[in-house]
C-alpha cells in the first residue's frame, strides 16, 4: 500500500490491487519505517526520465501562469524518480506504491517502472499516457497549494473519490494547454483518456476479484476518471475542477 499520509498512491497499479482487495483506501495506507534497497535520481538521464522531466517543467510553467490569471503564487515542487524503494516525508515507499505526491515533502516520486505497467498490463501505452499520470500527481500539488487536502484523511472513501477525480480534471487542464499550445499530437488525447480508464476502481476489481464493489472505490470508476479528465480539457481552466 501507499506511504502514511501519501496523497495519489493510487496510481501504482500492484498498490491498487492489493488495496482493493484488503478493502483498503491508499490515501491512508500504511507502509511508514521499513527496510530495503533505496535508489533516487532527481537528474535521471535516460529517455524516459528525461520525457517525464521535460513534462514536469511544461505542467509547472502552466500552473504558474494559470495561478497568476487567479491572482495566486504557484510554488514549484520537486519531482524525485526512483527505483526499487525511497524514503519520504510521508514514510517507505517501493515500486509497488506507484506514482504518488507526499504533502509533507511537497514532491512527486514516481518509479518509472510504473509506465512499462501500464503499458504492458493495462494497456495505457504513449507519451501522453505518461504526461496524464504526472499531471494527475502534480494536480495533487495544486490541491495542496490550495488547501483543499485538508482533513481529506478523515473524509472516508467517498471524500477520496473526490478528490482523484477532482485531481484527473486538473490534469485536463494543463491538457487543454498543450493542445492549444500545439504540444499535443494526433492521438495523444485518446492515449490520455486510454490511462484515465486504465486506472478505474471498477476496471482494476473486476480483473483482480471477478466483480465490482463500488463501496470500497477510492479513486473512481472509469467512466468517472474519463469524465473528470474530459472535464478539465474541455473547460481548460482552474475554475472548470474548484468550485468559487
Amino acid at each position: 500500500m501507499g506511504p502514511v499520509g501519501a496523497v495519489g498512491g493510487g496510481l501504482g497499479i500492484i498498490g491498487v490491487l492489493i488495496t482493493l482487495l484488503l478493502g483498503g483506501n491508499v490515501l491512508g495506507g500504511g507502509g511508514g519505517g521499513g527496510n530495503g534497497a533505496t535508489t533516487a535520481a532527481s537528474d535521471p538521464s535516460d529517455q524516459q526520465g528525461q520525457f517525464v522531466e521535460d513534462a514536469v517543467g511544461d505542467i509547472q510553467g502552466f500552473w504558474t501562469d494559470e495561478f497568476a490569471r487567479n491572482g495566486r503564487q504557484y510554488q514549484e515542487t520537486k519531482l524525485v524518480l526512483f527505483t526499487q524503494a525511497t524514503n519520504t516525508g510521508c514514510g517507505y515507499a517501493s515500486a509497488e506504491t506507484g506514482p504518488f505526491y507526499c504533502p509533507p515533502d511537497e514532491k512527486v516520486f514516481i518509479d518509472l517502472g510504473f509506465f512499462q505497467e501500464l503499458s504492458d498490463r493495462f494497456g495505457a501505452p504513449g507519451d501522453f499516457a505518461r504526461a496524464y499520470v504526472v499531471a494527475h500527481e502534480f494536480g495533487h500539488h495544486v490541491q495542496h497549494l490550495l488547501r483543499l487536502d485538508d482533513n481529506l484523511q478523515q473524509g472516508g472513501n467517498e471524500a477520496s473519490v473526490r478528490f482523484e477525480l477532482q485531481a484527473d480534471c486538473l490534469a485536463g487542464v494543463w491538457g487543454h494547454s498543450a493542445d492549444e499550445r500545439g504540444v499535443l499530437d494526433a492521438g495523444d488525447v485518446e492515449e490520455g483518456l486510454a490511462a484515465a480508464a486504465s486506472v478505474g476502481d471498477d476496471r482494476i476489481q473486476k480483473q483482480v476479484q471477478g466483480r465490482v464493489d463500488p463501496e470500497t472505490f477510492t479513486h473512481g470508476s472509469s467512466a468517472q476518471r474519463v469524465a473528470s479528465f474530459q472535464r478539465g480539457f474541455t473547460g481548460g481552466r482552474l475554475q472548470s475542477c474548484i468550485a468559487a
